[in-house]
């Protein structure tokens, strides 16, 4: 059974198994009893197939894309620069026009005054939305609509329009800063800041209290309008863990801009052709996927038995096992790029790993997809229930308080068989990138070899994620 308390906070004894069917309630003492059912599957007894069978046909599917695209994908094909088609011009004049900005970014406002008004004025129990808001509806929420509308998050980003007002009233360009942005930056700080909020959520135990969200959202926002104020808004791109999260998502929409600006429909993962090696990129996306490993990991029987066990404190296991995930991941992405540039006779190997790295992007998205899916539709939708009463005091302003979530669509049947689909079609997406990214830099006669250690790497991915899925 994968144990999942209460959003973002670390595991603990206050379990219960109940129903027919082993579904689990977690009982998170911080909360006053409140029950959550888990977002993690029942166990393997609700999957589809036995263990054994779900590893070899999940392996065998990734190989056998891989044998179908060497024999015919010959010439890259995901080409950002000039792909899609051009959207009707009246409909790239609305999604372009200032209105629309300002109607996105004043949502934006709303939405966050609304949360700062329970953080700040809400009471610290479990009628409060705020965690909802930051680890279901921001963290998990935002991929789906990224994946759908493309890097929405740099549309709404409260800071973006709080620093395009202070530049304002001091009139400045907010796209200039007091110093040129270090090129040597890239996206270390991004990088950095997923890390963060991958360990505030997953190792920190008291990350769900409101003096801890206070804390560190009010840290957040400091350390992003100083950066913006001394870089320009150019920090956002990479500088802003969420505007990286949704961003990279975002490649794979099929709403995207070509070179010259033009909004287009475009096939999915296109967009991940523009991606090109940058400082901290293969670190941004081994956060990405290790922190979702991990998380499933560590609500197995065998990482909460060990973590039980040690006698150094949980916060200190959980660091260090959300640490080595994340460098296990980045080690093997490397550590395979390179071998790939050898077997394809590239001349320099060094800029290999950030040039594979986009192929990580879906397979993180399968891992999410994979892990979240039920965790978002049932706390989505407390979200919105609670958020109807932001000061605790019983008052139903969106007059949504009265609603009970709604489990249809996360049956164990339902939640098992798109696990495991998501996890194999992630993968797959994943040799997709990864090959047309080849052919494109190696010699046709060598670039199916040079691919075979990559190839290495899905399977290995794919083989751990389902691992995972039955680890409970």
């Amino acid at each position: 059974m994968s144990l999942r308390p209460y959003p973002g906070r670390a595991r603990c004894p206050h379990h219960r198994r109940v129903g027919e069917r082993g579904l689990l309630v977690i009982v998170h003492p911080h909360l006053c009893g409140t029950a959550i059912l888990a977002h993690g599957i029942g166990g393997r007894e609700d999957l589809p197939l036995p263990l054994g069978w779900a590893v070899a046909g999940a392996a065998v599917a990734v190989v056998v894309s891989f044998v179908a695209l060497g024999v015919l994908w010959h010439e890259p094909r995901l080409r950002s620069a000039d792909a899609g088609r051009p959207l009707p011009a009246r409909a790239a004049a609305l999604l372009d026009s200032r209105t629309t900005r300002l109607v996105l970014g004043a949502a934006g406002l709303v939405a966050t005054a609304w949360t700062l008004l329970a953080l700040v004025l809400g009471k610290d129990d479990a009628r409060n939305p705020v965690p909802w808001v930051v680890f279901v509806l921001l963290w998990v929420g935002l991929v789906p609509v990224s994946v759908v509308f493309g890097p929405v998050w740099r549309r709404v980003n409260p800071l973006r329009l709080l620093h395009a007002g202070l530049n304002r009233a001091l009139r400045l360009d907010p796209t200039e800063g007091l110093r040129p942005l270090p090129v040597g930056l890239g996206w270390w700080p991004a990088a950095t800041g997923l890390a963060a909020f991958a360990w505030f959520e997953l190792a920190y135990p008291e990350s769900t209290t409101l003096p801890a969200l206070r804390w560190a959202i009010a840290l957040y926002a400091s350390v992003h309008l100083l950066a913006a104020l001394t870089f320009g808004s150019r920090w956002f791109d990479r500088g802003d863990a969420f505007e990286a999260w949704s961003g990279l998502y975002g490649r794979i929409s099929p709403l995207g801009r070509r070179h010259d600006g033009t909004l287009v429909l475009r096939a999915p993962l296109v967009g991940l052709d523009a991606v090109r090696p940058a400082p901290g990129l293969v670190a941004t996306v081994s956060v990405m996927l290790g922190s979702t490993v991990y998380d499933g990991f560590s609500g197995s029987t065998a990482w909460v038995r060990f973590a039980q066990s040690q006698a150094v404190p949980r916060t200190l296991v959980s660091t260090v096992g959300l640490a080595l995930t994340v460098l296990a991941v980045g080690g093997l992405l490397v550590g395979c790029a390179l071998a790939a540039g050898r077997l394809g006779g590239a001349r320099d190997l060094r800029p290999l790993p950030g040039l594979f790295a986009p192929s990580v992007v879906p397979v993180a998205l399968g891992y999410v997809v994979a892990h979240y899916y039920s965790f978002l539709v049932l706390e989505g939708q407390n979200a919105v229930v609670k958020l109807s009463d932001p000061l605790g005091t019983g008052a139903d302003w969106l007059g949504t308080a009265g609603l009970a979530p709604n489990a249809a669509l996360v049956s164990p049947g339902i939640v098992a068989d798109l696990q495991v689909v998501a996890i194999v079609v992630g993968h797959v997406l994943g040799v997709v990138v990864a090959h047309d990214r080849a052919v494109s830099l190696f010699p046709r006669a060598r670039a199916v070899a040079g691919q075979v250690p990559l190839l290495v790497l899905m399977v290995t991915l794919t083989c751990t994620g389902l691992f995972l899925l039955f680890a409970g």
